[in-house]
């Protein structure tokens, strides 16, 4: 299908961006902010978005590139899935991710789609979401009033609707590095190699150190409701719980449920199957709410065990 007329704006700088943003917000006009393109040209040719102008800010050099900045990675909303990861600072500092951004889509998507445009359209079937909700990451964001900062857990609001508001422009985004100790993975299920995720898991495991025993988790889910879902009982239930290479348990590991006493793999099973708790998992051609909560326990078994090795 071809696209509603719209009108085309290339701004030279941020502060253009913005300011055009905003003037278009004074005059109750629907704009859409043009990044990499991937996501939002498909809309626009299904006519599932119509706005009456783009403001593409895909040439604005200030909105690209990874930083070590101490405590944190600050990531420009432009920098490609291809520069992400080819980064050394994201492969060796926050490979989280890394792992889920070598998910996304295709080589050609990578090298135009971007990083910011990806967490801006707010797609839960997108891999990159449940990855800034589960490293707890902060979105900066800029209008002709000024910058401000948005936590992941209050950034995506609704299918395809994030807390943006209009006249902004998401400018980076800081990834908080989680030190020693900590294992990532990141497990998707898809039916094809380039399609979007059917459910995700994205996983950070702390280990005792000792190792073998969870400290402290955070697991993410993908495709699991209209925005990404932290999976909170699984991150409770996990606390103490050993982990070996195969995901089971040695014996004896004191697990006493309603049943009575557990040991083997019982308490990692009985932990992740609390993934899906609280989500809402949409119906669709490749599956409906009971096969994707059977995925979302199966996967973050996997990844939890994944990431703690």
């Amino acid at each position: 299908m071809i696209p509603a007329p719209f009108d085309y704006v290339r701004p030279g700088s941020l502060d253009e961006a913005c300011r055009v943003l905003a003037e278009a917000d004074e005059a109750g006009e629907d704009v859409k902010v043009l990044a990499g393109g991937q996501s939002l040209l498909p809309l626009l040719r299904l006519r599932l978005s119509y706005p009456s102008a783009l403001v593409d800010v895909g040439r604005l050099a200030e909105l690209r590139g990874v930083e070590d900045r101490g405590d944190h990675v600050f990531v420009g909303a432009l920098t490609t899935h291809d520069e992400v990861l080819r980064s050394e600072v994201v492969r060796e500092l926050v490979p989280l991710l890394a792992l889920a951004t070598a998910t996304v889509a295709d080589p050609a998507v990578r090298h135009r789609g971007t990083f910011g445009g990806s967490l801006a359209h707010a797609d839960p079937a997108g891999d990159l979401p449940a990855v800034a909700l589960a490293l707890d990451c902060v979105l900066v964001v800029r209008s002709d009033e000024g910058e401000r900062e948005i936590p992941a857990a209050g950034f995506f609001v609704d299918y395809l609707e994030s807390a943006l508001e209009p006249g902004e422009v998401l400018v980076g985004v800081r990834v908080p590095k989680l030190g020693p100790g900590w294992g990532f993975h990141y497990e998707k299920f898809h039916r094809t190699a380039q399609s979007w995720a059917t459910v995700g898991v994205a996983a950070a495991v702390r280990l005792g150190e000792g190792g073998g025993v969870v400290e402290e988790a955070r697991i993410a889910l993908t495709n699991m409701g209209p925005t990404p879902v932290r999976a909170r009982a699984t991150e409770t239930a996990l606390v103490g719980v050993p982990i070996t290479p195969s995901g089971s348990e040695p014996s004896g590991s004191g697990f006493s449920g309603p049943g009575g006493p557990a040991s083997g793999g019982d308490r990692l099973r009985h932990a992740c199957d609390l993934a899906d708790e609280g989500t809402s998992p949409p119906t669709d051609l490749h599956g409906d709410p009971a096969y994707r909560r059977h995925l979302a326990r199966v996967l973050t078994r996997r990844a939890v065990v994944a990431a703690g090795h």
